[in-house]
């Protein structure tokens, strides 16, 4: 009997590997594969479109490369999470240098809570 149950246990296991289950960032509630998603197809017009993820490659917005890093420090007092969803929301509130008023403005208002926590959760991986 015991061994049925381990048997069961890693057969569980497995599967949900398999399945690619979801993987929460830790302090957004987000959903990294689903967060790349919205970043690479559902935002309209998606982020990818205007974002690189390649250090020092600008495509029309700035290279998100390391902005997990970077966006602890931007905003004295705020966290790279805070930072980063203010700048999907309200993304006039912090202007960088350079990119003035460029972003879109709907993103707050088109995307889900759900879906900002998501695109929020896989920026935090762009370290």
């Amino acid at each position: 009997m015991r061994k049925l149950i381990v048997f069961l246990i890693m057969l569980l296991a497995i599967t949900l590997v398999a399945c690619g289950g979801s993987e929460a960032t830790p302090g957004t509630g987000g959903d990294v594969q689903a967060g790349q998603q919205v970043f690479d197809e559902i935002a309209s017009p998606p982020c990818s479109s205007c974002h690189s993820i390649e250090a020092g490659v600008t495509l029309v917005g700035p290279s998100l490369a390391h902005i997990a890093t970077e966006a602890a420090t931007q905003v004295p007092g705020e966290s790279a999470e805070e930072y980063l969803r203010q700048s999907i929301e309200d993304p006039n509130a912090y202007i960088v240098p350079g990119f003035s008023g460029i972003m879109p403005t709907t993103y707050g208002s088109q995307l889900s809570s759900k879906q900002i926590n998501d695109l929020v959760a896989y920026m935090m991986t762009l370290k």
